[in-house]
């Protein structure tokens, strides 16, 4: 029996207000005259993982809770304009918000604004087991509520994904999720020692595959059965604008080569050319690469780098 929906998303719906700023760190003053402008738009990484798992032309619905507030309009609007099915659940304290400061460089500091969640929020358990009975897989965002419904996806069957983030390695918050996914993808920008922090969470937990993702200088992939291995950056084809929404365009990449089918490296190289297509689009912005795209751009460089080696 086929399922609905070959990707779940569950958690990570949010706003951000974009403000460009001259430089990061940014130098204590008592204004800032800014250009181009500041602009609130609907988008954090749930929402950005469901538009490009569903620009990659898998089915996808998206879960989460939100307030019925203005942020929260934003964020219905954003996956009625991109046909992305979305189930909300009510946020008593409000759709969670963000203000993102980004340099010229495309860099980014984010700044999350912890008041919108309680100790009790939770997605309704019927209503998880229901959306995981209809899917193939699902990625599970490391929000508060997300963490309770790990056990319900393994009840269902499904294969689970995360993103740690910027995770240290060490707070026992992510534990859950980095020991309770199939892929586990993170973040090296503030581990100490990558490769003992991935080859921790295959050996404490459930995945199958590890991703550390380092930005320009790649990626690294461990699966229990080989050693690390690294991952070269792929060259964008655009100026690079901003990095913002590029770890989740990398998973999205990742996830639509496993449930194709493809081998690791190849989810990897996925990965990184979805990953470099997200650092063209302006922070201001929601853009994700189609499919096809992907694999012309997937089979332009598996050529390049073939001939390369021949070559050499």
């Amino acid at each position: 029996m086929s399922s609905e929906y070959d990707v779940l998303v569950l958690g990570g719906s949010g706003v951000d207000t974009i403000v460009y700023v001259p430089e990061l760190p940014l130098p204590y003053a008592d204004s800032y005259m800014i250009r181009p402008g500041i602009e609130t738009r609907a988008g954090q990484t749930g929402d950005f993982v469901a538009l490009g798992l569903g620009s990659l032309g898998l089915r996808t619905h998206h879960i989460d809770m939100i307030g019925d507030d203005p942020s929260g309009d934003l964020i219905r609007a954003f996956h009625r304009a991109r046909d992305i099915g979305f189930t909300e659940v009510p946020l008593p304290g409000g759709t969670k918000r963000a203000v993102n400061l980004v340099d010229p460089d495309g860099r980014r500091l984010s700044l999350y604004d912890d008041s919108r969640s309680r100790d009790s929020d939770r997605l309704p358990e019927d209503l998880v087991r229901k959306l995981a009975a209809a899917s193939r897989h699902a990625h599970v965002s490391i929000t508060y509520p997300c963490a309770f419904t790990l056990p319900l996806l393994r009840e269902a069957g499904l294969t689970i994904s995360t993103d740690l983030h910027n995770w240290d390695g060490e707070n026992p918050y992510h534990e859950a999720f980095a020991y309770g996914a199939d892929v586990v993808f993170v973040s090296t920008t503030a581990l100490t020692d990558t490769e003992r922090t991935m080859r921790r969470i295959l050996e404490r937990g459930r995945a199958e595959v590890v991703v550390a993702t380092a930005g320009s200088e790649g990626s690294y992939l461990l699966t229990a059965a080989g050693d690390l291995v690294h991952v070269p950056a792929v060259t964008p084809r655009e100026p690079v604008v901003d990095s913002n929404g590029a770890g989740d365009a990398y998973a999205c990449g990742f996830l639509f080569g496993r449930l194709a089918g493809e081998s690791p490296e190849r989810c990897a190289l996925y990965g990184a050319v979805a990953g470099a297509y997200a650092c063209t689009v302006p922070a201001t912005g929601s853009d994700a690469i189609g499919r096809a795209a992907l694999l012309a751009e997937a089979a332009a460089i598996t050529g390049s780098r073939t001939a390369a080696t021949d070559a050499g």
